[in-house]
């Protein structure tokens, strides 16, 4: 609670807080004859007409009448991840964007538009840190126009829930008719403990094979890809210091697939797939410690991925190997 029982409530924001961190109560109704409450944590996103928005770090938007406000105060940034290595949501975002490289770049101010033939929102969504050196309004033209002479949907990834992340724009872009469709989580996590990490149940006959590029075999696990097209292959092969391992399994398709790209002192970890009829046999633990291996012999220390998070499975796979939650990031699409 952020609002200690017995306290005097009293609301200690404006509308000139826009941008910062607060937390909210209002009142939601009343039963039994006693007063109801509910508090809202986020970003303060607008306040006009009546109406307070306030974002919270799932990136939902929060629609709050003034006129229910009983209490109201700034509140420090949410405090540091203790777990894992200390790292910023713009090192994390730069990180993970070279290693998901686009065929086609170009800049607009401190945006970077990416298109990649449709493969992926990643490698086909502008990527805003910053300012795009011009109004929001004019932007969004700009960046629609850009996707729609390359017969591509017109996406805008952001993120909220840490220091210096985008929530009043994930608010712009709601207010403007623009459509969240997916969210995900940045997870980081220490490398040497995922190298070092359990065996699990994985058959003793499960040799991870190492590899700089992409074979044949690994398509075929990975999306059931059987002729991708050279964006495809562009944008996989792409990155600092690029690696692909494989399980050997039946007819030719590999049982678990994982590429990881090193970066400075960070190991991405991505595409990491298993035959459904092998799964919970340890598979996707085994590939990713062949991989935070070799990482660590060239120098890493810590470790990144990014879970859609509706996927539950994946989801608890990381949380067993450590992996905690930096932030989160959506793709918003032109509606």
């Amino acid at each position: 609670m952020e609002f200690t029982t017995g306290a005097r409530l009293e609301v200690r924001i404006t509308p000139a807080d826009v941008g910062k961190r607060v937390s909210v109560r209002r009142l939601t109704g009343a039963d039994d004859g006693a007063e109801k409450f509910t508090d809202t944590v986020g970003v303060l996103t607008s306040w006009d007409d009546g109406v307070v928005l306030v974002t919270r770090r799932t990136g939902e938007t929060v629609r709050i009448a003034e006129s229910t406000l009983v209490a109201g105060k700034v509140v420090p940034a949410a405090p540091a991840r203790r777990r894992g290595p200390a790292a910023s949501f713009r090192e994390l975002t730069r990180v993970a964007a070279r290693a998901w490289q686009p065929v086609e770049r170009e800049a607009l101010g401190e945006w970077e538009l990416r298109a990649s033939g449709g493969f992926t929102r990643r490698a086909n969504s502008a990527l805003p840190l910053g300012e795009p050196g011009m109004p929001l309004d004019e932007a969004l033209v700009r960046v629609r126009r850009w996707y729609e002479r390359r017969d591509l949907p017109a996406y805008i990834q952001t993120a909220t829930g840490a220091e210096g992340t985008q929530e009043l724009l994930c608010a712009e872009l709601e207010s403007r008719g623009w459509l969240r469709e997916v969210t995900a989580e940045m997870r980081i996590g220490a490398l040497a403990p995922l190298a070092d990490g359990p065996r699990g149940a994985a058959p003793a006959s499960a040799h991870v094979r190492l590899e700089r590029g992409v074979g044949e075999a690994w398509l075929r696990r990975y999306q059931r890809f059987e002729e991708p097209g050279p964006h495809v292959l562009s944008v996989l092969g792409g990155g600092p210091s690029v690696w692909f391992a494989s399980v050997d399994g039946d007819d030719g398709v590999p049982a678990a697939i994982g590429r990881c790209v090193i970066d400075g002192r960070w190991a991405g970890f991505m595409a990491v797939e298993v035959d459904p009829g092998r799964r919970r046999q340890g598979l996707a633990s085994t590939v990713m410690r062949a991989l935070a291996g070799r990482a660590l012999d060239e120098g890493a220390s810590a470790a990144w991925l990014q879970v859609e998070s509706d996927n539950d499975a994946a989801r608890a796979l990381y949380d067993g190997m450590g992996f905690t939650t930096h932030h989160l990031y959506h793709h918003f699409r032109a509606a």
